[in-house]
């Protein structure tokens, strides 16, 4: 959606030539991101130890200084994904080191100080066990209620990125998921080979069935021109639309609902009675002609 979004409007309503490579080049940008992303959490967390070296190194040490906990240093989840072979080729190919330096990274340090000073991180460090689930619970504090929730992080990484707005979300819920199995997950791919192959496919159909796609959408219309329709809308009935036609193996039901929940997400709840409506309609015009064929692989 976002890439056809982008099409319409950087090229006047005509398509790129390559839409993969355009597509491919989105996909890296927010690459770039979920590696900045995930490494100013994982510095954060490590920063435990550069702080309490430093206090060690007062010229009036107390016993307090002599006891700060290192102990989100040594998170495991945070040294399983440092382990994880493709991790480390994504740090390595998108150098997020080098952006952070680039920046004032005293972030780090600032997000560190206020991790101490939550109940949850000192109740954390009280205890000297390990448990997954507070080891991810820490880290996703990190990255959820300090980071995602500082508007000066916030300024600098939509300054450095501008595929910030549009990829947030989406990063968002990948990085949870990453964190909950650091040692599994495929990190430098943001989508597997069957993802790619069905969103390019979807892509490539929108662009080359446009012409076909909106002669069957425009007079479902009634009363209003083409060009009145929300971008958006129109971008989610085209594809909605796609998928009913060209996609065997998805149920009709489930393409229908999936355009309603996503207009809901980037559009307004009318836009979402009016695209069911719209796709509603066409469908069942479509049915009846014979002109959707769905395959069903439920065993009988």
């Amino acid at each position: 959606m976002q890439f056809l979004y982008i099409a319409e409007t950087m090229y006047d309503g005509n398509s790129p030539k390559n839409p993969r490579v355009e597509l491919r080049k989105s996909l890296d940008k927010s690459r770039s991101l979920l590696a900045f992303l995930l490494h100013n959490t994982i510095q954060i967390a490590k920063y435990a130890e550069t702080w309490a070296y430093s206090r060690a190194q007062k010229n009036i040490v107390t016993e307090e200084d002599r006891n700060i906990s290192t102990k989100v240093a040594g998170n495991e989840i945070v040294w399983k994904l440092l382990e994880n072979k493709s991790y480390q080729r994504l740090v390595a190919e998108e150098k997020p080191e080098l952006i952070t330096d680039k920046a004032d990274n005293e972030y780090i340090k600032k997000f560190f100080l206020k991790l101490q000073e939550t109940d949850i991180y000192k109740l954390y460090i009280y205890d000297d066990g390990r448990v997954k689930r507070e080891e991810i619970n820490i880290l996703s504090i990190i990255f959820n209620d300090l980071m995602l929730q500082d508007a000066n992080f916030i300024s600098l990484c939509e300054e450095l990125f501008p595929n910030w707005d549009d990829d947030i979300e989406m990063l968002q819920a990948i990085i949870l998921s990453i964190l909950q199995k650091p040692e599994k997950y495929n990190v430098d791919v943001l989508t597997s080979e069957q993802k790619w192959q069905f969103a390019i496919t979807l892509l490539e159909t929108v662009i080359d069935k446009k012409e076909y796609l909106m002669e069957l959408i425009v007079p479902k219309l009634k009363n209003w021109e083409a060009d009145r329709i929300a971008l958006v809308d129109m971008i989610f009935i085209k594809m909605g639309l796609a998928e009913l036609l060209y996609f065997e193996t998805i149920p009709t039901k489930v393409t229908i609902n999936e355009y309603i929940d996503l207009a809901k997400e980037y559009s307004t709840k009318q836009s979402s009675q009016f695209i069911n409506g719209i796709l509603d309609t066409i469908h069942k015009e479509l049915l009846a002609e014979g002109k959707i064929q769905k395959v069903s692989f439920v065993k009988k």
